[in-house]
């Protein structure tokens, strides 16, 4: 399993900034499925606390309505104590089913406008792996997974193309 890690190329603006994603080898009969990691639920006081125009490309406007995706998506990065721990516990269950972990900083400003994965909603190819189901997920924080499996040939098709 490959494991890469980019570092920020200068001092970030919050600690809460890694996005991480995973590559699962074979899922739901499709090969190389790409999941996107993120914290789904957070505290509101986080929120509360955080300095928007820091963060956000558009000054003024962390508080209107057209920044709320944008700040779920800073929202639902990860910190770096939280993506080593995510790593170190796909590596301890799911090593043989990963075929690679990516994480690097989101890059900031923020723009305006954005949707947060936590804001789709699952449908017939779009879904969500619910670690919080997991019986052996205990990293103390609410995480999901999001994957699109229209993004990927299913694996009897691209099997049939070999032979």
């Amino acid at each position: 399993m490959e494991i890469n890690i980019i570092a920020p190329e200068r001092p970030l603006p919050i600690d809460r900034a890694y996005a991480v994603s995973m590559t699962i080898k074979s899922f739901k009969g499709r090969r190389d499925v790409e999941v996107h990691l993120f914290r789904s639920a957070w505290d509101p006081e986080e929120e509360e606390a955080i300095d928007w125009d820091k963060l956000l490309a558009a000054q003024g406007m962390g508080e209107a309505p057209e920044a709320a995706g944008s700040r779920r998506v800073i929202l639902e990065a990860l910190m770096p104590a939280e993506r080593d721990a995510i790593i170190a516990y796909l590596k301890e269950h799911y090593a043989n089913r990963l075929s690679a972990i990516f994480s690097a900083p989101i890059p900031f400003p923020v723009p305006i406008g954005l949707m947060a994965l936590s804001d789709i909603s699952e449908g017939k190819s779009i879904g969500f792996i619910h670690f919080e189901r997991i019986p052996h997920f205990n990293l103390g924080f609410a995480l999901r997974g999001f994957y699109d499996l229209s993004q990927h040939p299913p694996i009897v098709e691209t099997e049939a193309a070999a032979g």
